[in-house]
């Protein structure tokens, strides 16, 4: 049975820190506030019409534990005949959600699902959840795992990358993100979130920076250097000791920020949305899902992508648009250099590196992006791309529905 995607919405991106816009807004606010979004453009009627809600949530700990999924639904409003479900498959949770989603309604188990994503990283920090491989040397060293940032230095090592390749990753996606402010492209999908008091909490993603010509740049130093020290450079090593040193590039302007967010898509099948008075944007053409070189980590993407392009039955070079995560500046880079697809149409509104990293939502967030990319540039079909810490990656390829 094909899918099709109706609708989705996205919060905007807010810095994951205390003194964050959406740092007062609890995670199940941020989703409720997207499902009400979503019945005010599409109908009440057909958002609780949907039977299954699949959420992606990393850290799920403290105000995202108790299955977020759930409690979003319950806080939302939602029908509690609707199942539901919260997953954590790293940085590519939101897109693995869309796929869970997607894979019911082709099963025929429903006709009709939300599915997204949700992380609050300034009410619940990166790592929380404490994980024993988090904190015991012994162990990360017989898994090879050492923090996501330093995978970055190690791959950008390993491929021969400069810091001026990744300064110009930077500076590339904050100057396509600002001008995508600037020039209203954000504005069909981007749902400004409220504090309990319906004030406007943050209406636009408030990472963005003005880097100028990009020499500002120059000024950041490495920022993985000490933690690499504390023995997880020498993890690294030893499955690659041909490096010799891990050099590390990555400085902060090279990560994507820490950041709040969510977004939501409403999919389903065709009948559902004709019995509803739903128009489809896009069809799910393909999904690939896969996982890589667990210490390297930051590979699964093109491999993921590869597998949905296979089942799309398509070549790279003929897809439309591209959304690629930019996860640190390296993975960019590589994607631009390995496979040479068009730069103009390569997160053509900013990625990630200017509008942050919000983990669990990341991947639907990309998702609504793509929709209105495919739009703007008139093409058939889009790919979204997501990479993830210990080798987690997922891919879609959609195309446009009448």
């Amino acid at each position: 049975m094909d899918v099709y995607i109706f609708d989705a919405v996205r919060t905007p991106r807010g810095k994951g820190r205390p003194d964050g816009s959406l740092a007062g807004v609890k995670p199940a606010g941020l989703v409720a506030q997207l499902v009400r979004a979503l019945e005010a453009r599409n109908g009440r009627e057909a958002v609780h019409a949907a039977e299954h809600f699949t959420l992606g949530c990393v850290t799920q700990f403290g105000v995202q534990g108790g299955h977020l999924a759930l409690a979003s639904r319950i806080q939302a409003g939602l029908p509690d005949a609707m199942s539901c479900l919260t997953i954590n498959n790293f940085c590519v949770s939101g897109l693995s959600a869309i796929a869970d989603a997607a894979r019911r309604i082709a099963a025929g188990e429903v006709d009709l699902a939300l599915a997204g994503g949700a992380e609050s990283m300034s009410q619940t920090p990166f790592l929380a959840d404490q994980a024993d491989f988090y904190a015991d040397m012994a162990l990360a060293r017989r898994m090879g795992w050492a923090p996501v940032g330093l995978a970055a230095d190690l791959l950008a090592t390993r491929e021969g990358l400069t810091r001026a390749e990744l300064d110009a990753a930077v500076l590339k996606s904050h100057q396509r993100a600002a001008a995508a402010w600037r020039e209203g492209r954000y504005d069909n999908r981007v749902v400004p979130i409220l504090n309990e008091d319906q004030t406007v909490a943050l209406d636009r993603d408030e990472n963005i920076r003005d880097y100028g010509d990009g020499k500002s740049l120059e000024r950041f130093g490495p920022v993985f250097a000490a933690t690499g020290a504390q023995g997880y450079d020498d993890i690294l090593l030893e499955s690659f000791p041909e490096l010799g040193r891990v050099e590390h590039l990555h400085t902060i302007a090279h990560c994507p920020p820490i950041s709040d967010g969510a977004a939501l898509v409403l999919l389903g099948s065709r009948a559902a949305g004709r019995r509803l008075g739903l128009t489809p944007v896009a069809r799910i053409r393909a999904l690939g899902e896969a996982t890589d070189h667990h210490v390297l980590q930051l590979t699964a993407g093109p491999v993921a992508m590869g597998k949905a392009l296979g089942r799309a039955g398509m070549a790279l070079g003929e897809v439309g648009v591209v959304e690629y995560m930019e996860a640190f500046a390296a993975v960019p880079v590589l994607f631009a250099r390995d496979f040479g697809f068009d730069p103009e149409r390569l997160d053509p509104n900013g990625g990630h590196l200017a509008m942050g990293h919000p983990m669990g939502a990341t991947g639907a967030i990309l998702t609504t992006t793509l929709l209105d990319d495919m739009a703007q540039f008139d093409v058939e079909t889009g790919l979204v791309v997501a990479t993830g810490g210990v080798g987690a990656g997922a891919a879609m390829v959609l195309e446009r529905a009448g």
